[in-house]
């Protein structure tokens, strides 16, 4: 459904986005996952329609995308907006300006959240806690049911509790009227267990696309004595290594045979699959080398 081909964006001089190409289906959820000024926000504003990319295109449903009106009502863009803009609507107002802009918004859908998430729509935006306001932009994502839904740190306000309250109703959601859902989050741990794909993202390039089983499988924690686990890890990709006396531990990253696990156990070595958010931390050079 959307498809972007060696896509650069740039900022003045400032390389943003650097020769990204990316395909994604009409159905999933995918977490779009990298460290602050890796390029995420930028990444989804091309992908919402916000933003012309410098070079490359951007074709979405087999349209170019930008400003493009056939587009434009099938995607939200759902984020964390500090700035003062929107502060004196009245929150009914601005669920009724959503629903004029998004044709399949399900008004009874929008009456369920706000009861969940106690939203007081007779407040101004600005009159709302953090968190209140967070429950006003991802009810709005939720009752929109466009086919293209993306959050972008939308949801930085809510304590732990309003956060899983959102997660299980996304999810009960999507799972009764599937659609397209990106998340740019940094509650991985949190989140991974949404997520059906993971793009991470580390300095205006893609450097892993891939379903989230095909990617935690290919990281690896080997630990055991030194020179075993040198022996073992010779020629493959170390992401990072630590020892601790005549200890190592090397996490790798590559696809394993079974053969070659059971040759790692023979050789005394221990092996164990890292969190999606550690292999990301690895993946991105903060992980110890």
């Amino acid at each position: 459904m959307i498809n972007l081909e060696n896509i650069t964006l740039k900022y003045g001089n400032n390389l943003a986005l650097n020769n990204i190409s990316l395909n994604l289906p009409e159905q999933a959820i995918c977490g779009l996952i990298g460290r602050n000024g890796a390029g995420k926000t930028s990444l989804l504003s091309l992908l919402s329609a916000y933003r012309r990319p410098s070079s490359g295109t951007v074709s979405i449903f087999g349209e170019n995308s930008y400003e493009n009106k056939n587009i434009m009502p099938q995607i939200a863009f759902i984020y964390d907006n500090q700035s003062e803009t929107e502060n004196d609507f009245h929150v009914k107002d601005l669920f009724k300006t959503a629903a004029v802009l998004r044709p399949n918004w399900d008004a009874s859908y929008a009456e369920k959240l706000i009861n969940l998430f106690e939203i007081p729509v007779k407040k101004t935006l600005g009159a709302l806690s953090h968190g209140l306001r967070s429950a006003v932009r991802v009810t709005i994502g939720l009752a929109g049911q466009t086919p293209i839904t993306i959050y972008d740190e939308a949801y930085l306000g809510m304590d732990a509790a309003v956060r899983k309250l959102f997660i299980n109703e996304l999810l009960s959601d999507y799972m009764q009227r599937p659609k397209l859902i990106l998340f740019s989050t940094h509650f991985i741990n949190e989140m991974e267990g949404l997520f059906s794909e993971a793009i991470i993202i580390d300095k205006g390039q893609i450097i892993a696309h891939d379903d989230c089983d095909t990617l935690r499988s290919k990281g690896l924690a080997v630990t055991g004595f030194t020179e075993a686990v040198d022996s073992f890890a010779e020629g493959r990709e170390i992401l990072s290594q630590r020892s601790l006396g005549r200890q190592k531990e090397a996490v790798l990253f590559g696809e394993l045979s079974e053969q070659e696990r059971l040759d790692a156990v023979k050789a005394g070595l221990e092996l164990s699959q890292p969190s999606l958010q550690d292999l990301f931390i690895y993946m991105t050079g903060k992980g110890g080398k």
